[in-house]
């Protein structure tokens, strides 16, 4: 991988805001402009849908849809203790990440509770960026800080260095590749290399949260609506339309992707959400958590607890978080996230369930929606899988 565009800090979009009003991404007037649904998510005042969900949704599934992510986090570490501190401070192994490529790990608490789930890009050969969860940010940011102590790194607080635009979809790459000469078809999933996409210095990288193809590029604030206004042109004639945070959110279920807050929380590790394979304790030296995740993998392969699965209505009424799931005239577990999937033309959900109720197909499954059992069906994640 060559050498990352540099993208110049500029202040902070909020930087002249009142005290407690929200964040604004560098495209927000052009979300307001194209009549957005706007909404507080995260502190952010983020565009929950421009007209139909459902339609922005389905044209991401068979065309491509323009995403603003401007409210997610980057954190960079660069120096020779880089890799040492990452390793310490989050529980994957990013000594293997090779440059140029991107791995999706998670920074949990000492007693293995889940802090944030991340995705880390090595940029150079000492220089890596962290992206977290909007809401997370600052946390993520004091927590790896802290644990940068006698580390030779340095931890710096990007926000303000870049805006976050996604192309996602079957049609993105050809979208993408008709403004940037940029080697598309040599990008692999999870990889990210520096360009120009229609005359704007990006960060390319081949990651997403839609269960389909796409593009994440991060950009300097100053140019992201530059960049949004060529990808619409672009797009036009492929049937890209801008969407909103409702239908990404309908998307990453449908896909069986974890989302903080729901999947994820601190009362959880990431052995309890079924992701114990990202926790990486082969890895040189000691990280943070290691104890506390130890015993939660020999908890799950002894005594597994509660099993996240997919549920499928039967009827129409749509689960919400927090519905007890039920089974035997008992509760078996909760709903995390539900929703209707425009895909499947039904509701859906996932939920934490016990294991004795988690096999798909165990029948007498229910949730209780407003004191109704409502027949659910219980099915492997994720409920949509993209054709190759």
């Amino acid at each position: 991988m060559s050498t990352t565009p540099r993208l110049t800090a500029l202040p902070s979009p909020a930087a002249a805001l009142p005290d407690g009003a929200p964040h604004q991404s560098p495209v927000h007037a052009l979300h307001r402009s194209l009549g957005a649904t706007m909404t507080d998510f995260a502190g952010w005042d983020m565009p929950l849908r421009y007209a139909s969900e459902r339609d922005e949704h389905n044209a991401v599934r068979t065309r491509a849809g323009l995403f603003d992510l401007s409210h997610m986090g980057e954190i960079t570490v660069t120096g020779p203790g880089a890799v040492a501190l990452l390793n310490h401070a989050l529980v994957g192994n990013i000594g293997t990440v090779s440059v140029g490529r991107a791995r999706y790990t998670m920074i949990c608490a000492e007693d293995g509770g889940i802090l944030d789930d991340l995705i880390v890009y090595r940029l150079q050969e000492e220089e890596y960026m962290v992206v977290a969860n909007a809401g997370n940010a600052q946390l993520v940011l004091d927590t790896i800080t802290e644990r940068a102590a006698g580390f030779d790194a340095e931890v710096r607080d990007d926000r303000d260095a870049y805006a976050l635009l996604a192309v996602q979809g079957p049609e993105s790459a050809a979208i993408l590749a008709s403004v940037t000469d940029a080697d598309l078809d040599g990008l692999k999933y999870y990889a990210g290399l520096p360009g120009t996409v229609a005359g704007v210095p990006a960060l390319i990288a081949r990651t997403g949260y839609t269960g389909e193809d796409g593009f994440e590029l991060f950009v300097a604030p100053a140019q992201a609506e530059e960049l949004w206004k060529a990808l619409t042109g672009a797009g036009a004639s492929r049937g890209l339309i801008p969407c909103g945070l409702s239908c990404r959110d309908t998307l990453r279920l449908e896909a069986g992707m974890p989302l903080y807050g729901h999947e994820l929380t601190t009362s959880l590790t990431p052995f309890d959400a079924g992701l114990g394979r990202i926790v990486k304790f082969e890895k040189e030296g000691d990280f943070v958590g290691r104890k506390a995740l130890e015993a939660a993998a020999e908890r799950a392969e002894t005594a597994p607890p509660r099993k996240l699965v997919g549920l499928v209505a039967e009827g129409r009424r749509v689960p919400r978080a927090g519905f007890p799931v039920v089974a035997d005239g008992r509760i078996v577990g909760e709903v995390t996230s539900g929703a209707p999937s425009p895909t499947l033309g039904k509701p859906i959900a996932m939920a934490y369930v016990d294991a004795a109720h988690a096999a798909p197909g165990t029948a007498g499954v229910a949730v209780d929606i407003r004191g109704t059992h409502e027949p659910y069906e219980v099915v492997a994640l994720p409920f949509y899988k993209r054709q190759k």
